[in-house]
């Protein structure tokens, strides 16, 4: 397919895909006049900032900035490359992604032809492993699941297999005509000092990690031996898998919310504690695969559910903690409850002694992440000693500041009172005490948006909005008379100026020429309100078009000094002089009069 066969391709996705109806599917969006608003799917809000122009064909937040078209959405929110964005679009109208050519076809089709290779592969590795656990050579492997209670439904469910040895594996796959290079480049097998090709999971009970496309991109690995070695091991992180990006069941818990939702999501560490709760009854259940939490992970639990119980082992509150990955998840927006459990015991011991019930217990017994902060830093101090006390005290009114009520914080400062033997009254009086106080270690701020941006800068953003949307006192502006000093300015005046020519000017048409984080999501800031409308609107027009002739002029004047110094003969001089006298008089007939 070549570049033009490509672009109406394009063209025909984002015809074809109703942008509402697409980001409807994700986040629940609620009409206002010609828009649809929602809470932001790409950072945590309270108010709906996130706002879609169905006549227009593309989204804005007016929160992080975030804009784009269908097809950037689907980026985003799936954490996609380009064309698999476009093959969930195309799936979505029963088209197929034709091959085609552009600036880096080459590249696009070895990567996918290498990543479908590495899928194929991965593929084949589970089955081989699959028929292995059922070969009747896998008793050691069949035994240890028998002790652990894992059913037969569920070893089939999660695909669970064997691997025997360490060269079975790579002779199976060098026998399916895959190279050695593909072996170790999926991760499946890795190679020796010696040079020798090895299964990378040799002697293991196999646990495929398989994504939300219900592709295998990884393998786990439980070793069955006594071993100085860890128990747990991942393949390592390919072009298929980054551990961050990923959570273990999450293509079961996909299926699950198609067949009727799910109210929310449990948190657990392991492989076996998913397994086991998952055969307990509990088929929303997700793992972090030992890692700390990451955006990535907190966003892709944000498309199934808003609300995380985290139910990590039972001495997790004891420990020091991760809390930071708790934080991440709660400013992703999602409610956070942290699940007591027995000490000493984790998900998969409750789910196999005490059944569903047991482990309904734990789930009725969990807490907002505050208590449990206040928890945490309860078990790292010996209450009866009064040095420590204060510490656990100062600590915890730190944890109070965060309550988003005051509700909330009188329950908490009673809860510490009670613990601490510290007044209620003095404890209120030393969390306001400590609010007026700064922080003792600054923290870096927060990105944000540019807020002061130079006029010149801001004229140019209104007049290419005005002409990108159609507005009537903009449609005889010519952008050819302009000069633009921002290079993407340039680039969306040359598209709307080639636009006209055809008829045709869509701002979604843009997300496939210039970054949607850029100049063009600034410009597209203006289009929400009565920014475009009216009289005040056209005077506005009027005056940045006034602005940006006046700095046009100024630097052609400064160039034309330039060229003056430098010109070889008289007539020359005096024809760059005559053009400087022409910009002079312009640039102070617009200063003397307005346009």
């Amino acid at each position: 397919m070549n570049g033009s066969d490509f672009a109406e391709f394009l063209h025909i996705i984002k015809e074809k895909n109703d942008i509402v109806d697409v980001i409807g599917s994700y986040v629940k969006l609620e009409r206002r006049g010609y828009s649809y608003w929602a809470c932001c799917p790409f950072h945590h809000e309270k108010t709906p900032s996130f706002a879609v122009n169905a006549a227009e064909r593309y989204y804005h937040c007016f929160g992080c900035g975030k804009t784009g078209d269908v097809i950037t959405f689907i980026k985003e929110y799936e954490n996609v490359e380009f064309r698999d964005a476009l093959t969930i679009l195309a799936a979505r109208v029963g088209l197929e992604v034709p091959a085609f050519d552009d600036r880096s076809a080459e590249e696009a089709a070895e990567k996918k032809r290498k990543r479908d290779r590495l899928i194929s592969l991965m593929r084949d590795a589970a089955r081989f492993y699959l028929g292995n656990l059922y070969s009747g050579k896998a008793s050691p492997h069949t035994d240890y699941l028998a002790k652990r209670g894992i059913a037969p439904s569920t070893m089939k469910k999660f695909g669970l297999g064997a691997s025997l040895d360490y060269t079975s594996l790579p002779a199976y796959l060098f026998a399916q005509g895959y190279t050695p290079e593909e072996c170790v480049e999926s991760g499946a097998c890795v190679k020796t000092d010696e040079g020798r090709i090895i299964d990378a999971e040799g002697e293991r009970l196999i646990i495929p990690i398989i994504n939300n496309l219900d592709e295998v991109i990884a393998f786990g690995g439980r070793v069955l031996k006594p071993t100085d070695r860890a128990k747990y091991k991942n393949t390592r992180e390919t072009m298929l898998f980054n551990k961050s990006k990923n959570l273990f069941n999450i293509n079961l818990v996909k299926k699950e919310k198609r067949a009727g939702g799910i109210p929310s999501l449990i948190m657990v560490e392991g492989y076996m504690d998913t397994i086991s709760l998952y055969q307990a009854g509990f088929r929303n259940v997700v793992a972090s695969m030992g890692t700390s939490l990451t955006k990535e992970q907190a966003r892709l639990c944000k498309r199934y559910t808003d609300t995380v119980f985290i139910s990590y082992d039972g001495d997790f509150a004891g420990q020091k903690a991760n809390l930071r990955g708790l934080d991440i998840l709660k400013e992703e927006g999602l409610k956070v409850r942290v699940v007591p459990l027995p000490d000493g015991l984790d998900p998969d011991d409750v789910a196999r002694q005490q059944g569903e019930e047991g482990y309904r217990k734990c789930l009725d017994s969990a807490m907002p992440l505050i208590d449990f902060r206040i928890l945490s830093a309860q078990r790292k101090y010996d209450l009866s000693d009064p040095y420590a006390r204060r510490e656990f005290v100062q600590e915890a009114l730190s944890i109070v500041r965060e309550a988003e009520s005051a509700a909330e914080r009188e329950e908490l400062l009673k809860r510490i009172s009670a613990l601490s033997d510290v007044s209620y009254t003095s404890l209120s009086r030393d969390l306001e005490s400590q609010k007026r106080l700064p922080p003792k270690e600054p923290q870096p701020a927060a990105p944000q948006r540019e807020e002061s941006v130079d006029g010149d800068k801001k004229a140019a953003r209104f007049v290419l909005a005005c002409c990108l949307l159609s507005k009537p006192f903009a449609t005889a502006c010519d952008l050819s008379a302009y000069d633009f000093s921002d290079e993407e300015h340039r680039l969306i005046a040359q598209y709307i100026i080639a636009g006209r020519r055809e008829g045709r000017v869509r701002p979604s048409g843009l997300f496939d020429i210039v970054s949607p984080d850029g100049e063009l999501s600034e410009i597209l800031n203006l289009d929400y309100g009565d920014n475009l409308e009216g009289e005040a609107a056209e005077k506005y027009f009027n005056d940045s078009l006034t602005k940006l002739e006046m700095r046009s002029l100024t630097q052609r004047i400064a160039l034309g000094r330039e060229r003056y110094d430098a010109a070889q003969t008289l007539d020359e001089q005096r024809e760059i002089l005559h053009r400087i006298n022409d910009y002079t008089k312009r640039l102070n007939e617009l200063k003397r009069h307005g346009r």
